[in-house]
C-alpha cells in the first residue's frame, strides 16, 4: 500500500474527529439516551467533519461505516468498492455512532455498512485498515503480477480456496514437494491445483461450494 501511496496510485488521508468540536474537552461522545453502558459518539463532529471532506474534493464519497451491523466483507464488495472513486471510512468506537449520522450518510452519500466477521472490535480503525488493504490491491498497477489476483482464495472467477503451494527446496524435513509439480505438463498441473482447490474448499469451507 505504501508503493501505491509513492506512485500516485491512491491518496490516502487521516482526519481526527476531535478538530471538529468546540468545547474545552473535545469531546466527541456522550452518554446514551434511554440509558445503558458506554459511550456514543455525538452527531455534531461527525456532521462537520462529513461537510468539510464534501466541501475539500469534488469526486462522490463513499462512506463506509465499520460496524458489526453491516454486511459481511468478502472479496466480492472489495471488487465493488476497488471501483468507487472516493471512500471515506467512518471509525466508530465506544457503543458506536448516533444513528443521526448514519441515517444523514444514507440520505447523502453512497453508504456501505460493513462487518469483518461475528465479532467486535473497540474500534473500527482495524477494520478499516484490513478493507482497505484488501481494496487497494486490487487496483491497477498495486499487485506487481496481476495473475496472481485470478487464482488467489475467494477470488470471483470461481471463488474457491487456493490450492497449496510449494518452493525450493524439493524436500524438507523429510516432506517432499507433489511429483505433478515437476511434470512441466501445465495442463496436468492446472488439473492438479484445481482439484487441490475443490478438495481443500470442500473440507474447509463447504459453504462456498454450495452458493454455486
Amino acid at each position: 500500500m505504501g508503493k501505491a501511496i509513492d506512485g500516485g496510485i491512491i491518496d490516502v488521508a487521516v482526519h481526527d474527529l476531535r478538530d471538529w468540536t468546540h468545547d474545552r474537552h473535545r469531546t466527541v461522545d456522550d452518554t446514551p439516551y434511554g440509558g445503558g453502558a458506554g459511550m456514543v459518539m455525538k452527531p455534531e463532529p461527525w456532521g462537520e467533519a462529513l461537510d468539510a471532506l464534501e466541501e475539500a474534493d469534488p469526486r462522490p464519497m463513499t462512506v463506509i461505516v465499520t460496524t458489526p451491523a453491516g454486511r459481511r466483507f468478502d472479496q466480492a464488495l472489495a471488487y465493488e468498492l476497488a471501483g468507487k472513486e472516493r471512500l471515506v471510512f467512518a471509525c466508530g468506537r465506544y457503543e458506536g455512532i448516533d444513528q443521526r449520522v448514519i441515517d444523514h450518510c444514507a440520505e447523502h452519500y453512497e453508504l456501505v455498512e460493513i462487518s469483518l466477521g461475528d465479532y467486535v472490535l473497540n474500534g473500527g480503525e482495524v477494520a478499516a485498515l484490513a478493507i482497505t488493504e484488501a481494496v487497494v490491491r486490487l487496483l491497477p498497477g498495486v499487485v506487481g503480477n496481476p495473475e496472481s489476483l485470478v487464482e488467489e482464495s475467494h477470488s470471483p472467477e470461481h471463488r474457491l480456496l487456493e490450492y497449496p503451494n510449494y518452493t525450493k527446496p524439493p524436500q524438507w524435513r523429510g516432506r517432499e514437494v507433489p511429483e505433478i509439480l515437476f511434470s512441466g505438463h501445465h495442463a496436468n498441473i492446472a488439473k492438479w491445483r484445481l482439484d487441490q482447490a475443490t478438495q481443500r474448499t470442500r473440507d474447509r469451507r463447504p459453504d462456498l461450494l454450495a452458493d454455486e
